[in-house]
């Protein structure tokens, strides 16, 4: 078993109403702040190894930071996918970080733009790994396992409460055997995802993630489907920072088409596509993740 970095401090800030956003910081205290968005579902301990050695390597200050109804966030359901950059306004501010870059990886490449968008003077640049499309207007991707949330968006909606209520408890019932699941799942999945899941450390990255995250509450990966469904409340065609967005070409969660799309929505969007990638096999790049950003933002001489 290869040991995994832990974080160098992790906790939660206090909002203005009181609710509290859990957050995780790796690499460096007084580097350049790197904001990393998890995906759907997942938490502030879901950065691989990799980046997390690349955090020290590089001098970044990287911190994951949870969406509400996960670890130590507070359950709130946003009206659309933009409020997210309101609170974490809030939480840089409490953080003492004044300029940072984003990435997010799958659902959460949404809250990459949005906070990109709304907090444009305070972005450097952003990375979106794998990241979901809009479903709804102008902007939607068309097919997709994530159009189902648009289609279903009222359903889902109504039945939120019960629905983290239940996957609590499933997670709760299988986690004895977490281990043993993490070993199928990763022996099912497609090519480009399981020569990630065997790298060292990510399996415990993984299962230490979720196992930590959802011992209370686990209501965040149902809040993150309603969203999908709705407005964004922003259009990516308005996200004036440079934004680089990595997906495999055999990505069965989000189809390479609705990379395409979605970078050319972006007006300094840059699209690197991996060949033979499957949805997380973008995690595997590691500390190009960081390198895309960097390079935007020279450290001080």
């Amino acid at each position: 078993m290869t040991e995994v970095p832990e974080p160098r401090v992790e906790g939660a800030v206090t909002l203005a109403d009181g609710r509290q956003l859990g957050f995780a910081e790796f690499g460096v205290a007084g580097g350049r702040a790197v904001l990393w968005f998890h995906g759907t579902p997942g938490a502030r301990r879901q950065v691989p190894p990799a980046v997390r050695v690349a955090a020290l390597e590089r001098g970044v200050r990287l911190v994951a930071i949870e969406r509400p109804g996960i670890g130590a966030s507070t359950s709130h359901a946003y009206g659309s996918i933009l409020e997210f950059a309101d609170d974490v306004e809030q939480c840089v501010d409490l953080l003492g970080i004044d300029r940072f870059g984003l990435v997010g990886l799958s659902g959460g490449g949404p809250y990459v733009l949005a906070c990109a968008y709304r907090l444009s003077e305070r972005v450097v640049a952003g990375v979106v790994i794998g990241g979901v499309a809009p479903s709804r207007g102008d902007d939607a991707a068309v097919g997709g396992p994530v159009s189902l949330t648009a289609r279903f968006n009222g359903v889902l909606a109504a039945l939120r409460a019960p629905l983290a209520t239940g996957l609590w408890a499933f997670v709760a019932i299988v986690r004895p055997a977490a281990s043993q699941i993490f070993d199928l799942y990763a022996r099912l999945s497609p090519a480009g995802d399981r020569a990630v899941f065997f790298e060292p450390g990510m399996k415990e990255m993984f299962v230490d993630d979720l196992l930590r995250a959802s011992r209370r509450q686990c209501a965040a990966p149902i809040h993150d489907l309603v969203l999908f469904g709705r407005d964004w409340g922003f259009s990516p065609r308005d996200v004036t920072v440079p934004i680089t967005l990595w997906q495999g070409d055999e990505d069965y969660v989000v189809p390479l088409e609705h990379g395409q799309h979605l970078a050319g929505l972006v007006p300094d969007g840059e699209l690197r596509v991996l060949e033979g990638g499957a949805h997380l096999a973008n995690l595997g790049v590691g500390e190009e993740l960081l390198d895309a950003i960097l390079q935007h933002w020279p450290a001080e001489t």
